[in-house]
């Protein structure tokens, strides 16, 4: 068969192996992977990293957990999603266009509080470290909803599950780096305790082994680190213009600006609707309520910065470019839902081998072992699930919806999660790495149902109509 092209669709025949590998090849699938390691890169560092940083300095858990609420600005990002749907940014919106320019200014706002919260010292005062935060996670955010529409709109439907694939293989790079990569400059920048004088030795005699130089300058270069995704954009094209009618007044814009994108779902989806946000609300809570106190578990086991920047670093990024590959061609042969199952089951699956590790101790292979396979089973699973919802979404809207979608994907699973520091403070980490793992379950009965309900509702394919 020919290979197709973004303006030629599939027919009902299955693409070969070749052309299922040749899409990771073009342009819009290589500016994918750029743009995902700078929409993954600041995640980690609002949440997982930055656990690992305040444990080190002392501030207990249940404090992180409730922390964590500051990813709730990643759950409530549809409030301000329909600005950036239509709100044009003076003079940068003429030279870059919509899209670019939001994602520009995004990209600064990251920046800033990035550079801001190296500049903090948690042990000193703790309240503008988690306003620096909720810095970067709204910009992080608006990111999200910039980049989401603009890889919407920048392929056409079947294109979707691949280009979600090679956004999560640069966002989940970006979490390897944000993640492993941060811990590890963390480790070379620290003092050793013989080299350090005077007021230096104090702090670190008085502290333990937290030195918050050694945090300044990682947080620093995850600062820099978000230049090629700003110069990705820079030199992008922005997707065809959709021409927006203007509105009349401000009732008007807000009809077109927030109720017709919500009323586009409903009616299309009707009571189906319903299953749907069950499925996007609790896809992700297994995986998101267990990743808050993962850093801090590996603080409390005694693994080393060095030890888990290691880990992480090669496994971890062998086994996530293997999870989103395989997720994308699964989903390009198999269709998403098949995967979405298989992902949500290795998702709960990976919680218990967390619940196992507890029991062995400082043991790094064991270290290696469960971060393999979580990172599998997360790519697999992150990659099938874009397709899915970037499915859902009408290209009219695309800036919209993705944010309603991408936003209830994380509000239920942030909040919970923000009393796991409570939970593993009264029952350990054992029991509460196995409650995240039945937390799983129910979404295996509503993946299922999602599946029953798509199956009965397909069309017809092309391939059948012509003949």
């Amino acid at each position: 068969m020919t290979t197709p092209t973004p303006d030629t669709p599939y027919l009902a025949d299955k693409p070969s192996w070749l052309d299922t590998l040749k899409v990771y090849l073009e342009p819009a699938s290589l500016r994918m992977l750029s743009l995902g390691f700078s929409a993954g890169l600041p995640l980690l560092l609002v949440f997982g990293t930055l656990s690992f940083w305040l444990r080190e300095a002392g501030i207990d858990r249940t404090t992180i957990g409730f922390l964590s609420w500051v990813g709730l600005a990643y759950g409530f990002k549809w409030v301000w999603s329909p600005l950036v749907d239509r709100l044009p940014i003076p003079l940068l919106t003429r030279l870059l266009g919509r899209r670019r320019s939001w994602l520009l200014l995004a990209q600064g706002m990251v920046v800033g509080g990035l550079v801001m919260m190296a500049l903090t010292n948690p042990t000193q005062s703790l309240a503008p470290m988690v306003w620096c935060a909720l810095a970067v996670a709204f910009g992080s955010a608006t990111q999200d909803i910039a980049l989401d529409a603009f890889r919407i709109e920048s392929a056409a439907t079947e294109r979707q599950a691949a280009l979600s694939a090679t956004y999560q293989t640069g966002y989940r790079l970006a979490m390897i780096w944000a993640g492993a990569g941060a811990l590890w400059i963390a480790a070379r920048a620290e003092v050793p305790t013989s080299l350090a004088t005077g007021v230096a030795s104090a702090a670190i005699a008085a502290t333990g082994a937290y030195q918050h130089g050694a945090w300044r300058t990682a947080y620093l270069v995850m600062a820099a680190s978000m230049l090629p995704g700003a110069l990705t954009v820079l030199y992008s094209p922005e997707p065809a213009h959709r021409a927006i009618p203007p509105a009349k007044n401000a009732a008007d814009w807000l009809r077109g600006a927030l109720v017709e994108p919500f009323a586009d779902f409903i009616s299309r989806y009707r009571w189906q609707a319903v299953l749907i946000l069950a499925l996007i609300a609790t896809y992700r809570i297994s995986d998101v309520v267990m990743g808050i106190m993962a850093n801090p578990f590996y603080v409390d086991m005694g693994f080393t910065k060095d030890e888990v920047a290691a880990v992480t670093k090669i496994y971890g990024v062998v086994m996530t470019l293997a999870g989103a590959f395989v997720g994308g061609a699964l989903s390009l042969r198999m269709g998403v839902m098949p995967v979405l199952m298989l992902g949500a089951a290795l998702s709960a699956a990976t919680n218990l081998l967390f619940a196992w590790l507890a029991e062995q101790g400082h043991d790094v292979q064991a270290l290696i072992f469960v971060i393999s396979a979580d990172n599998l089973a997360s790519g697999i699973a992150s990659a099938a699930f874009i397709g899915y919802l970037s499915s859902l979404t009408n290209v009219n809207y695309s800036a919209t919806q993705y944010a309603m979608f991408s936003s209830m994907m994380l509000l239920l699973p942030k909040f919970v999660a923000g009393y796991s520091g409570v939970y593993v403070d009264h029952f350990g980490y054992s029991n509460f790495f196995t409650a995240t793992a039945m937390l799983g379950v129910p979404v295996l009965a509503i993946v299922w149902l999602a599946s029953r309900m798509e199956s009965a509702t397909r069309p017809r394919p092309i391939s059948a109509e012509r003949s």
